[in-house]
Order: structure tokens, then C-alpha cells, then sequence
């Protein structure tokens, strides 16, 4: 099978020589001993060396200092803000303490139009093969930047004491979102397979918000950025950490393919629960833990894993860090030992 072929009999639950892979995105600390290891130049020559099926398209959003999708919009009351990896929910926002929605118009709203480089984001989409799999990383954390705007207790607050004010926000972030993919999509099209999108719904042991409350607010833009990816013809990967086991099925219900990251050690998202509970009901991407396996454990306790996974999704998981992000904390052979154990019959 293509790698393409295989991803998609993979999120159908159809029949596969092997499950698909996505490696994650290796962050910039941790390149230097993969590169080291592995014997490569580029994580390019790594993921056609571990024979990856998902290959990543990185947003081109020239916001500087971040260039990064991920920052597109800084509520911080002070400061810049921070880069993707030092960004707190827990700072005050822009809108904190604010009730009127007519707020919410004041705000100095970036133009999408005025970052994203849209020639380069064909340029990156066309680089790759088209037997893989082209995945999109755009990312529109609307429910994550609501917290942002406000600080996430006001947030919270807000949502339940002035519903009014907390969606005129949220919904004015989503029109951000719809309106930067569909730069991007626009650019990308014809050359661009999947989507992967997402907010961090839960902590490591529940929901960080009543189900219903993500239900009445949050949902509506998820179903909006959904719609839209789907309109180009694209798979929606939707990305959320932590235990979420109560909403997977809302999730699915909205269009979503393939739900990721399946927080291995979170509550009630271990691979055993989610087949026994979602068996053909949608597709999953990752499942091997990066809070503690990745890390600590050996190559022999990596590979026994993969194969116990391996009986327990044959189909309908893309098999992948549980954690999009290769931190420099994963040792390089644990990778090797992962991958090696997927193709292995």
C-alpha cells in the first residue's frame, strides 16, 4: 500500500498491510540527536527513513517574532505574549472583566491577509510527494483563545455569568480562523490532504468544562471550522490533550475523521478503552504514551507496547506519540524502536 492508501484504510477501519504512522512534530531542541542518531541531514530524510505515512504542512503566518499560526492573536494585557511554548492561559487577558459585547469591535483584530504568505504555502504543500499524506497544521484553537482573552478563570466565568459577552468573543475568534484557513486552504488546493485543528479540552484526569457548556459555547465554531475544511475536501484530525472521553462522541457526531492526540496516561483514553467504547464509530492518531513510555522506558518496553496496540487497533489508529511535540527528553532509539515495531508483521 501507498502511504496514503494505507491512512485512509486506516481511519476507515478497513484491512491494512500495517498501521499508519504519523512521527508528531519534532520541536527544534530535539532535532540536533535525531539527526545525531538517525544518520539523517533533515527531518525530511528521517520521515522517508522510518517510512512515515504523514507528513506535515507548516502554516507560513509571518507574524514576527513567532511566525507561528499558533500565536496568531495576543490578548496579553502585557508583554508580547510569548511564543507558542511559553504562552500561559492564566494571564490576564484583553477582555477581562469585560461584559458588553460591543467590546469586542475595539479589539484590534489582525487582517489575516497582512501574514499569511500564501505562495509559500503552495510552495510547501507541493514540496512534498503526493503518495503521502499532506496534512495541514492550522491549528484554530478558538476555545484556547477565548481563555486567552479573557485569562481562563474570567473566561470561565464569563461564559457562565455573561454568555453573551463570552460568545461574541469566541464567535469574532472563529471568523478570525474561517477566514485565515481559508487563505490557506485556497493556496493548498488540489495539494493538500488533511487538516489538523483542535483546543485542549481536558486535563490529565477530566474535562476541564461541564460537557454541556463546550456544547452550548464551543461547539458551534468547531462545527463551522469543520464544515470548512470538508468543503475542500479535506480529512479533519482534530487535536485536543488530555482525558476527553466524555465528548468523543460529540466530537464525531460534528464530522470530525480522526480524534488525536489520545492522551495515553490521561483518564479513560488508553487505546483499550477507546476500542472497547468507539470500535468503528471513528479513527484515532496516537496512542503510545510520551508522558512516561517515550521517556523513561527502554527500546524493549517500546516495542512490547506497539505490538500489544497493535492487537488492539489492527485498523482505525494512526499509530503516533501521544503528544504532537518530539521533545529532546524522548530518546532517539525509542523512535527507532517505535517505528520498527509497526512494520514489523
Amino acid at each position: 500500500m501507498t502511504p496514503k492508501e494505507r491512512f485512509y484504510a486506516t481511519i476507515n477501519n478497513q484491512p491494512v498491510d500495517r498501521p499508519a504512522t504519523w512521527l508528531g512534530l519534532p520541536v527544534n531542541s530535539a532535532v540536533p540527536e535525531l539527526i545525531k542518531h538517525f544518520g539523517i541531514n533533515s527531518i525530511a530524510e528521517l520521515k522517508t527513513k522510518l517510512r512515515d505515512d504523514v507528513w506535515p504542512v507548516i502554516v507560513p503566518y509571518n507574524n514576527q517574532p513567532f511566525n507561528d499560526i499558533g500565536c496568531a492573536l495576543n490578548f496579553a494585557k502585557t508583554g508580547k505574549g510569548g511564543a507558542q511554548d511559553e504562552r500561559t492561559l492564566t494571564a490576564p487577558g484583553y477582555f477581562e472583566n469585560m461584559t458588553d459585547p460591543a467590546e469586542v469591535d475595539k479589539y484590534q483584530w489582525p487582517n489575516p491577509g497582512d501574514f499569511m504568505d500564501i505562495r509559500e504555502a503552495a510552495k510547501r504543500a507541493k514540496e512534498i510527494p503526493e503518495q503521502y499524506v499532506r496534512m495541514g497544521i492550522m491549528w484554530s484553537a478558538h476555545f484556547q483563545d477565548s481563555c486567552s482573552a479573557f485569562g481562563m478563570e474570567n473566561a470561565l466565568i464569563t461564559m457562565m455569568m455573561y454568555p453573551e459577552m463570552y460568545k461574541a468573543v469566541i464567535n469574532r475568534i472563529t471568523d478570525f480562523y474561517l477566514q485565515t484557513n481559508k487563505l490557506f486552504y485556497e493556496a493548498t488546493k488540489g495539494y493538500l490532504d488533511a487538516v489538523l485543528i483542535g483546543n485542549d479540552f481536558g486535563s490529565q484526569s477530566a474535562l476541564m468544562v461541564d460537557p454541556d457548556l463546550l456544547r452550548e459555547h464551543v461547539f458551534e465554531g468547531t462545527k463551522k471550522l469543520i464544515d470548512q475544511a470538508k468543503s475542500y475536501g479535506l480529512t479533519v484530525v482534530h487535536h485536543s490533550c488530555g482525558s476527553i472521553f466524555p465528548i468523543i462522541g460529540d466530537l464525531f457526531d460534528l464530522g470530525v475523521d480522526v480524534i488525536h492526540p489520545i492522551q495515553a496516561l490521561a483518564a479513560d483514553m488508553n487505546v483499550e478503552t477507546l476500542q472497547q467504547n468507539f470500535k468503528n464509530k471513528g479513527a484515532f492518531c496516537g496512542g503510545v504514551d510520551a508522558q512516561e513510555l517515550l521517556v523513561n522506558g527502554t527500546p524493549e518496553q517500546i516495542a512490547q507496547r506497539v505490538k500489544e496496540i497493535k492487537k488492539i487497533f489492527p485498523t482505525g489508529l494512526v499509530i503516533s506519540p501521544s503528544h504532537e511535540a518530539i521533545l529532546p527528553d524522548i530518546n532517539p532509539a525509542n523512535i527507532e524502536a517505535m517505528f520498527k515495531a509497526i512494520h514489523e508483521n
